[in-house]
């Protein structure tokens, strides 16, 4: 059974294209690993430049496969460079009923 997440990575100082660039590889890789589904995945930003990415994994063994793939890891690392990762809940759009975003 899939399993949906939502994620908001927050750019460190001067890395927002970096992260923008690694949001727009990042579905596509878990997808070529099998890890990730064919359903559409979303990627908006908040005003605060937040960057928030929707996608669906295909399962929790897939989850679990992604900490052992050494290409998910490696890309990761990128990640760990660029942003910090927030609670959804943090972003001001995420106290609103209907949440509004940048699409990206």
């Amino acid at each position: 059974m899939g399993r949906a997440v939502i994620v908001a990575y927050r750019p460190k100082p001067g890395m927002q294209e970096q992260l923008a660039s690694l949001v727009a590889r990042h579905v596509e890789l878990l997808r070529a690993e099998g890890l990730a589904s064919a359903k559409p995945a979303y990627a908006m930003c908040a005003a605060d430049g937040t960057i928030v990415e929707v996608f669906e994994w295909l399962s929790q063994d897939a989850i679990d496969r992604a900490h052992s793939s050494s290409k998910v890891q490696a890309l990761w690392a990128e990640f760990s460079l660029v942003c910090d990762y927030v609670p959804v809940g943090s972003l001001a759009e995420a106290s609103r009923p209907f949440s509004e975003f940048r699409s990206l």
